[in-house]
């Protein structure tokens, strides 16, 4: 079975890349439309489109994570695949209208983590790979609830068009990764993780994952609303004129009014940790 690290831009799932060599190493990035998060840097903008095969205009992440792989793939001397699904604006529309992911609807991180991955494992490998995925020894929990969606064969399944009936597409669940946890296995900790990246030639963002991830607390999204103003303006704009019934990210909450929020107090980034930061996972 070939084995793929799962990169997400993170000191974790770069540690994996590090000390545990792989068949492949593969990063999924957030990109965006939107000129006003344009990546600053021309060339590596092209750089990145490049890799991904579309136009790169720019990301919802930190703009440090595109350093990040970049710095890392030189640093474990592999190739790291870049890959990419529809852009943020695109994936909230639904027949022009804006539809909002939220905690009991993460479509977004299907359509722009699973799906472009599961694309690029379908048309270069198309057989089971074991899917190495950087949750550490303390994150039992996440793993379990990871494996309770496998099938009876311990294997992650996707929902993919496998051919036609009639003028409708045939869907099956196609087995295609089994996920494993070898910070787990091996009893690694956040402690060891940071050590090791400690003077090491590797620039790393805040935090990775989207600016204005719904799973990041109120308290949160002010502080970096206050860091990247305009990626935090895309959330806001966001919100605005939905079609649907979910006009907000986080139940009912907007993201302007937290901007708003909080005027009086000073807030630092050792004020927040991981368990602050929100995710998306495999």
């Amino acid at each position: 079975m070939k084995t793929v690290n799962s990169l997400s831009g993170g000191k974790t799932s770069s540690y994996i890349a590090a000390n545990y060599p792989a068949d492949y190493n593969v990063f999924s990035l957030v990109r965006t439309d939107d000129k006003n998060c344009m990546f600053p840097d021309k060339k590596i903008r092209q750089e990145v489109s490049d890799r991904l095969g579309v136009e790169f205009i720019g990301t919802l992440e930190e703009d440090t994570i595109i350093y990040t792989m970049l710095d890392l793939e030189q640093f474990i001397g592999s190739k790291i695949d870049w890959v990419t699904g529809k852009a943020f604006d695109d994936v909230i529309l639904r027949n022009g209208k804006k539809y909002l992911p939220n905690v009991t609807q993460r479509f977004c991180t299907t359509e722009m983590k699973l799906q472009p991955l599961f694309d690029w494992w379908r048309s270069g490998i198309n057989e089971v790979v074991e899917m190495r995925i950087g949750f550490r020894a303390n994150e039992q929990s996440r793993a379990k609830t990871m494996l309770s969606k496998t099938n009876e064969n311990g294997y992650s399944t996707f929902k993919a068009i496998i051919g036609k009936r009639k003028t409708q597409n045939k869907w099956s669940d196609i087995e295609w990764q089994k996920p494993s946890f070898p910070l787990i296995k091996d009893n690694i900790y956040k402690d060891k993780v940071e050590k090791y990246w400690k003077d090491k030639n590797v620039r790393f963002a805040y935090m990775n994952n989207c600016i204005g991830c719904f799973h990041r607390s109120p308290v949160l999204l002010k502080h970096m609303s206050d860091k990247h103003p305009s990626k935090y303006q895309w959330f806001v704009n966001a919100e605005q004129n939905t079609g649907y019934n979910t006009k907000t990210f986080k139940n009912g909450l907007s993201y302007d009014k937290i901007r708003k929020s909080l005027k009086q107090t000073s807030l630092f980034d050792d004020d927040f940790n991981e368990c602050d930061s929100g995710y998306c996972g495999l």
